[in-house]
């Protein structure tokens, strides 16, 4: 297949631009690489990508209506995975605007490309970070997610519902996936876990905030990949049993999914940091300090859906992952 995959330079998008050359199809990937973080490093993860022959590298900005026009309009993907975004909570409230841009109007720009050129179907990431002040445990598609608590989160609880209504009007195929604290090799240097490496390694203190009580369902990237490319390739359909006097939030009468992709199983952010403090072989210093604005102190996903739907259940543990993110980090700092 063609398929459209936003973010190529990022994360998420670089690790599953990859995956999907390997089974054999062909990315056209956007990416603006803007400077949220080091750039070098969204440089390094192209590199690993650039020079296969069936990726085309496209610099755009998805906020920019001609240019994604033009972008759907010669390259006619089947299916779109988009995954660029402006990420960060904390960054969210200094930065409002970069949010809109993106994460608003960038959106709508890809949906106006897949209604007009017949993709089959939109995948998204959504976020966590959209359960807000939800406190039952675990998260479930199924909770009411209204009351987000950064504007992050409300730009990417909009995602879902703009989604919404393009499956409805125009017949759409779109699946929203809420990702868990992705982390792994190539991962974002604005994450704990590599500000907490970077930070060991050069003996400084690491910020650890509510004082340490905090639990987060940390979540692999090879499980996080593996969970959006068997989601890409099942099409979602209409849920017959979808009521209208007992709305269900995460389907609908129309072609519309959402699933949480996490690794079901939330770790103590103190643990993380022993964890690491193993595989590094050195003792953090930590400056504990108060929850800050934006921030929720558990996230635990529900992923039966998931589960049911594409027959996937994330699971690589703690200690697994973390310690092949540090033996990716060592590398990458001395290369």
């Amino acid at each position: 297949m063609k398929i459209l995959v936003t973010g190529t330079a990022g994360f998420i998008g670089n690790h599953l631009a990859l995956r999907l050359l390997e089974r054999g199809d062909a990315v056209v990937g956007v990416d603006n690489l803007n400077d949220y973080y080091d750039v070098k490093l969204k440089k390094a993860r192209l590199a690993r990508i650039q020079n296969h022959p069936n990726f085309t590298d496209i610099r755009a900005d998805i906020h920019n209506r001609t240019a994604m026009e033009a972008i759907f309009a010669e390259h006619r993907p089947q299916r779109v995975v988009h995954l660029a975004a402006q990420a960060g909570v904390r960054y969210s409230l200094k930065n409002p605007h970069a949010y809109v841009d993106s994460n608003l109007v960038g959106f709508v720009n890809i949906l106006e490309g897949c209604r007009h050129h017949g993709v089959e179907h939109l995948v998204y990431a959504s976020s966590s970070s959209v359960y807000g002040a939800n406190t039952q445990m675990p998260f479930s598609v199924h909770h009411n997610v209204d009351h987000p608590v950064s504007l992050y989160a409300a730009t990417k609880k909009a995602n879902e519902l703009m989604a919404h209504t393009y499956s409805h009007l125009y017949g759409l195929p779109t699946t929203g996936l809420r990702f868990f604290t992705v982390y792994g090799p190539w991962g974002r240097p604005d994450m704990a876990l590599f500000l907490f490496t970077q930070a060991i390694l050069e003996g400084r203190p690491i910020d650890v905030f509510n004082h340490g009580d905090m639990q987060r369902d940390f979540t692999y990237i090879d499980d996080i990949v593996e969970g959006v490319i068997r989601v890409l390739d099942a099409i979602p359909q209409g849920n017959p049993a979808w009521r209208g006097d007992a709305p269900d939030p995460g389907s609908s009468r129309a072609p519309y999914r959402l699933y949480n992709i996490g690794n079901n199983h939330p770790v103590q952010l103190m643990h993380l940091i022993e964890v690491l403090e193993q595989h590094l072989g050195k003792t953090a210093q930590k400056n504990f300090l108060p929850m800050q604005a934006g921030d929720v102190p558990a996230t635990y996903a529900d992923v039966d859906d998931l589960m049911r739907d594409v027959g996937f259940r994330p699971a690589t543990p703690i200690e697994e992952g973390v310690g092949r993110f540090v033996a990716w980090y060592l590398r990458y700092i001395q290369s």
